[in-house]
């Protein structure tokens, strides 16, 4: 099976590390011309560097995914100079520093901000891309969520189980919303991986205990990388995936 991008332009949101970063530069070693953004200015400098160290073009711009008018601003920017978005990325999210606590002491401000980064900004970047990709005939729009929304949330935080489980609604949503455009709309929810620098202490705060059991939960028996959730996004984003649509892969070594 050969994947190539030849000619195509992908935006990856939350491309400063982790998932962004390795499906990143999955597309820009496959010939894409790849825009990333992140609120992360000198992660996110890096990315761009790794893409480029492959030849690819590659266009970093920092970007608060929650702002409506910048995530309008950064798509119109990337149509401009490439004619149009083939692929989108909704990568960005997270837990924002969060930890868990009982229902009762979670703040508005603690659930509001969790919702925005995990699911409106979803929403704000496949309204922004929906135009150019419904004229084009053409798109695949590709969102990152994450096994507590299909289940529950390893880190106890309401608002990520809720935020990711509705991405996975908006997702089928958008499916047969954009799918009379030929544009596939699919989720990809990846298990436990040791990414970035939050779930890194996540893993430290499991103890030498809580890191078997969490392995012994898998049935590969191993955790997995960033690179296994890129390879998911270069299928549904290929020629090869081109009637799947509405779908989440779970990519978490078998549950």
């Amino acid at each position: 099976m050969h994947i190539a991008f030849d000619g195509k332009t992908v935006i990856v949101t939350g491309a400063a590390h982790g998932f962004g970063r390795a499906i990143a530069l999955a597309f820009a070693e496959r010939g894409a011309s790849v825009w990333i953004c992140d609120i992360l200015h000198d992660e996110l400098q890096e990315t761009a560097e790794r893409c480029r160290a492959v030849g690819a073009a590659c266009l970093p711009r920092v970007v608060d995914v929650t702002d409506r008018e910048a995530v309008f601003a950064f798509v119109r920017e990337a149509e401009a100079a490439h004619g149009r978005i083939d692929v989108l990325v909704n990568n960005a999210g997270g837990v924002l520093g969060q930890v868990g606590q009982p229902l009762e002491a979670v703040t508005p401000e603690q659930w509001h901000s969790i919702i925005a980064v995990n699911l409106s900004a979803a929403f704000y970047f496949a309204q922004a891309v929906a135009p150019g990709m419904k004229a084009a005939r053409y798109g695949r729009i590709i969102n990152i969520s994450s096994g507590a929304g299909l289940g529950v949330s390893l880190t106890g935080i309401q608002a990520y189980a809720a935020a990711k489980a509705g991405q996975i609604n908006l997702t089928r949503q958008l499916c047969h919303e954009l799918g009379p455009y030929n544009i596939t709309v699919n989720n990809i929810a990846p298990g436990f991986v040791r990414s970035n620098p939050t779930t890194e202490r996540q893993w430290q705060a499991y103890g030498e205990s809580g890191q078997q059991a969490l392995i012994d939960s898998i049935a590969l028996r191993r955790l997995g990388a960033p690179e296994d959730i890129a390879h998911g996004a270069l299928f549904l984003a290929s020629d090869y995936a081109s009637w799947i649509s509405g779908q989440v892969l779970s990519i978490d070594g078998g549950k």
